[in-house]
C-alpha cells in the first residue's frame, strides 16, 4: 500500500506562503493547493502551546480551541459547548447503562438544601463548610432610579438554603420516609445533576465552582452489603475508565485524612496524566451508619427490632473530561477514544465542481449507510463554506478518530485515503472493503491508546525508600510506591514539604513489611504518593 499518496505532496512553508501572496495557485495542482492551505489553516486553527513548553497552558488552549468549553461570566464556572457536552453525554449514557445493570435506578432530589440539614452531621458539614454557596433571599426589586435591581431586604428567608455541594443530607432526610422495614431495603438510587462547591482556584473541567456529576446513594440492611456495594461501584468506575475512556487507573482506599467527609472508607480510582500528576477520577464511599443516625433512619429487621441503616455514596463528574484530555491528547489537539467520540469517522470529499461532488457522494453513500448500520457515527462534510485544508485541521484538533478523504483521482482509481488520529498515519487504500477496515481501525485505536497510556503509567511508578531522593524526583511527576507509618503527622509533613499527597493504599501492589521513609517507624501499608490536580 502506498503511504503518502500523490495528493499529499507538501510544499515548504516558505514556498506555500510565496504562492499564496503572489496569487499563483494556478501553477500548482489542485491537490497541492489543498495541502498548502492545510499547512496554513492548521497553524492558524491550532496554534497550541506545546506540552513540553507549558503543560498547563497546553491544556487550557486545547479546551478552548477544540470547542469543549469556555469561561462563563461567573468566576469559576464554565460554559460547556456542544462538542464538549456531546462527549459528556456519551460518558453519561454508558455509565448509566452500567449503573442500571447493578440494580440502580435514577431519581432526582432538590438543589436547595435547608441549612439545618447540614447541622445534623457535624463531620460532613465541616468538610464542606468553606465551599458552600448560601441563598438568603427570595426576591429582587427595582432600584430607586429604576436602572438596576436590588435584593429586597424584606424577602429574607426564614432559614438559609445551601446550594447542594453534595446531596447526602437531603437524601437521607428523604430516605427516612421511604424506609420502615427490612422489606424496603436496599434502596439503590442515583441522580444526574449539577453541584456547587465554591472554588477559589479553578480550571475548566478539573476544578470548577459548578460542575456536572452523578451521585449514587444506597441504603442497606447490613454492613457487609453496604461495603460490597461501595466496592462494586468502584469496580464499575474502573471498568468504565479503562474500557471506554482508555484510561488506566489504580484502585485503592484513601487514607483517613483524604477520605470523604462523613465516610468510614473512601475507595478511589487514580489516573496518571501525561505530566506525571495524579487525577482522582472517581470515588465510592462506605458511610457506615453516620447519616442514618444523624437523620434517624431505622428499619425493623426480621425479628421486628429497630436497626440503623447502612449507607454508601459514589460519584464521578465532568472531571473525567479533564482526564480524557490530558491522558491521550497531543500537540496537534485532542485524541479521543472511539467509544466516546461524538464523531467516530469523518468523510471529506475533495471535488472540482458540483458534478464531481455528486459522483463522489454517490460512491461514498453506501459506505456511510453501512457504517451507520454498524452503530458507527459518521459525518459527511461536503460543506462549501470551509476549505478542505481547514476541515482537516479542525477534525484533527477535535480528535475525530478516523478520517476518510476521496478526491477525483481516488474516484478514478477506486481508492480512498484513510487516516487514524492516534498515530496520524495515513495511506491510500482500495475502496473495496473500506467498511471493515474502518471498523477494525476504530477497535485498534481504542486498544492502542489504552496500551500507550498504560505503558506510560507503568513506566512512571517508582518504588522509593529514601525521602531525600523522593523530594527531588517527585518534582518531575510519577507515582511513588512508598511505605507509610499510618500517621496523619507524616502525611502532613509530606504534603507541606513536597506538595504531594497520599493518593491511596493501592489494591494492585502486594503489601510488604517496611519502614516509613520519613519517620523511620514501622510501616502499616505501602501507598501511592504523587502530586495531583
Amino acid at each position: 500500500m502506498q503511504k503518502e499518496p500523490r495528493e499529499n505532496s507538501y510544499y515548504s512553508e516558505r514556498e506555500s506562503l510565496k504562492l499564496l501572496f503572489l496569487g499563483r495557485f494556478s501553477e500548482i495542482t489542485f491537490e497541492n493547493k489543498i495541502h498548502k492551505l492545510k499547512i496554513n489553516m492548521a497553524k492558524e486553527l491550532k496554534n497550541l502551546t506545546k506540552r513540553a513548553e507549558n503543560y498547563s497552558q497546553w491544556y487550557n488552549d486545547l479546551v478552548m480551541k477544540a470547542d469543549l468549553a469556555e469561561l462563563s461570566p461567573v468566576r469559576g464556572c464554565m460554559i460547556i459547548k456542544p462538542y464538549g457536552y456531546a462527549i459528556w453525554e456519551k460518558m453519561q449514557q454508558e455509565l448509566d447503562k452500567m449503573f442500571k445493570k447493578t440494580g440502580v435506578q435514577n431519581a432526582y432530589f432538590p438543589m436547595l438544601i435547608p441549612k439545618s440539614f447540614f447541622s445534623r452531621e457535624a463531620e460532613h458539614v465541616a468538610g464542606f463548610a468553606k465551599e458552600c454557596a448560601v441563598v438568603t433571599h427570595y426576591r429582587l426589586k427595582a432600584s430607586e432610579d429604576g436602572k438596576s435591581v436590588d435584593v429586597d431586604p424584606a424577602a429574607k428567608l426564614d432559614e438559609e438554603l445551601i446550594i447542594r455541594p453534595t446531596s447526602e443530607t437531603i437524601i437521607w432526610n428523604t430516605y427516612k420516609n421511604w424506609i420502615h422495614s427490612w422489606r424496603d431495603l436496599p434502596i439503590l438510587c442515583n441522580q444526574w445533576c449539577n453541584v456547587m462547591r465554591w472554588e477559589m482556584r479553578t480550571r475548566p473541567f478539573l476544578r470548577t465552582s459548578e460542575f456536572l456529576w452523578q451521585e449514587g446513594h444506597t441504603a442497606h440492611a447490613t454492613k457487609e452489603e453496604a461495603e460490597a456495594k461501595a466496592q462494586e461501584m468502584l469496580k464499575v468506575y474502573a471498568d468504565f475508565a479503562e474500557s471506554y475512556m482508555g484510561v488506566p487507573v489504580l484502585q485503592g482506599v484513601k487514607s483517613e485524612t483524604e477520605r470523604f467527609a462523613g465516610a468510614l472508607n473512601t475507595y478511589t480510582i487514580e489516573a496518571m496524566m501525561q505530566d506525571g500528576k495524579a487525577l482522582q477520577s472517581g470515588t465510592s464511599h462506605f458511610l457506615g451508619q453516620n447519616f442514618a443516625k444523624s437523620f434517624d433512619v431505622t428499619y425493623l429487621n426480621k425479628e421486628n427490632k429497630p436497626e440503623y441503616v447502612w449507607a454508601t455514596s459514589w460519584g464521578v463528574s465532568t472531571r473525567l473530561m479533564g482526564a480524557l484530555i490530558m491522558v491521550h491528547s497531543d500537540d496537534n489537539g485532542l485524541v479521543l477514544p472511539p467509544k466516546l467520540a461524538p464523531v467516530q469517522v469523518v468523510i471529506i470529499p475533495i471535488n472540482k465542481g458540483d458534478e464531481q461532488l455528486q459522483q463522489i457522494t454517490a460512491k461514498l453513500q453506501p459506505v456511510i449507510d453501512q457504517l451507520r448500520e454498524l452503530g458507527i457515527s459518521v459525518k459527511y462534510d461536503d460543506s462549501d463554506n470551509k476549505r478542505p485544508g481547514f476541515k482537516f485541521a479542525d477534525y484533527e484538533l477535535k480528535g475525530v478518530p478516523v478520517r476518510l478523504v476521496m478526491g477525483g483521482r481516488d474516484l478514478e482509481n477506486n481508492t480512498i485515503e484513510i487516516m487514524r488520529r492516534d498515530t496520524l498515519e495515513k495511506e491510500s487504500v482500495s475502496f473495496d472493503g473500506i467498511v471493515e477496515r474502518v471498523k477494525e481501525m476504530l477497535d485498534d485505536i481504542q486498544h492502542n491508546i489504552f496500551e500507550k497510556a498504560r505503558s506510560y503509567r507503568d513506566a512512571h511508578v517508582y518504588e522509593c525508600d529514601n525521602y531525600e531522593e523522593f523530594k527531588e524526583r517527585v518534582k518531575d511527576g510519577g507515582f511513588f510506591l512508598c511505605h507509610w507509618d499510618g500517621t496523619a503527622e507524616t502525611e502532613a509533613k509530606i504534603k507541606e514539604e513536597t506538595q504531594a499527597t497520599i493518593r491511596c493504599v493501592p489494591f494492585a501492589y502486594e503489601q510488604t513489611p517496611g519502614v516509613d521513609m520519613v519517620s523511620g517507624k514501622p510501616a502499616v501499608a505501602r501507598v501511592i504518593i504523587a502530586r495531583s490536580y
